[in-house]
C-alpha cells in the first residue's frame, strides 16, 4: 500500500480517537474527522465506508497491538508461565488504559468488548481440559463464562482508576482460574 495512503489512514484514525476523547462517538461527524486529520471528506470516503468503519479499524489496530505485545512464542510461554503472560497483558492494558476505557465504553456495530471477548475466548480457553471438577462441562459454555468473568474484572479494574496494581490483579485472576482448574 502506498505510504501516503497509510499516512492518511493513520491521521484519520488518530483524529477519530482524539475526537472521541472530547465527545461521544455518536456526536462526531465525518466533517470533524476530516478537519482534525487535515484531509478532505473525499479522502475519508476513499478509505472508509463511514465513521463506524473507521472505529472498527481503530479497534482492530488496538487489539492487534495487544496481541503483538502480549503473545509469546510457545517456548517462552512455558518458560515465563501463564501468570507472567497474564501480568504482561495487564501491564499493556494499564499503560494504554485511556484508549481501552474509551473503546470499551463506545457503542458501535460490534463493540470493542465483544471483540476482546472473542479474542480471549479463542486464545485463552482453547486448550482447557474439561477434567476433574470441570468434567462434563460444555466447552463453549465454560469458555464463555470464564471469558466474561476475566474481561469483567479487567474492565472494572481500568474503570476504577487502576486502584490495584497489575501484579495484584494478575495474582487474583490466576488464583481464581487455577482453583477452578481453568489454568494450571
Amino acid at each position: 500500500m502506498d505510504r501516503r495512503i497509510k499516512k492518511s489512514q493513520r491521521a484519520i484514525e488518530a483524529s477519530l480517537i482524539k475526537l472521541m476523547n472530547q465527545k461521544s462517538f455518536e456526536d462526531i461527524t465525518i466533517h470533524e474527522i476530516a478537519e482534525e486529520a487535515d484531509v478532505s471528506r473525499g479522502t475519508i470516503y476513499l478509505n472508509y465506508e463511514d465513521k463506524y468503519h473507521i472505529l472498527h479499524k481503530c479497534m482492530d489496530a488496538e487489539l492487534n497491538k495487544l496481541i503483538e505485545s502480549c503473545t509469546p512464542n510457545q517456548s517462552s510461554l512455558h518458560e515465563a508461565g501463564q501468570q507472567a503472560l497474564l501480568l504482561q497483558t495487564l501491564e499493556y492494558i494499564k499503560s494504554n488504559s485511556d484508549i481501552f476505557i474509551m473503546l470499551l465504553e463506545t457503542k458501535g456495530v460490534e463493540t470493542f468488548r465483544e471483540k476482546l471477548l472473542t479474542l480471549l475466548k479463542e486464545n485463552m480457553f482453547i486448550e482447557v481440559k474439561l477434567e476433574g471438577i470441570n468434567q462434563g462441562m460444555d466447552r463453549e459454555i465454560f469458555a464463555q463464562f470464564w471469558t466474561v468473568a476475566v474481561i469483567g474484572v479487567i474492565e472494572w479494574w481500568i474503570k476504577n482508576s487502576l486502584e490495584y496494581s497489575s501484579e495484584d490483579i494478575a495474582e487474583h485472576l490466576f488464583t481464581i482460574l487455577s482453583r477452578n482448574e481453568v489454568v494450571g
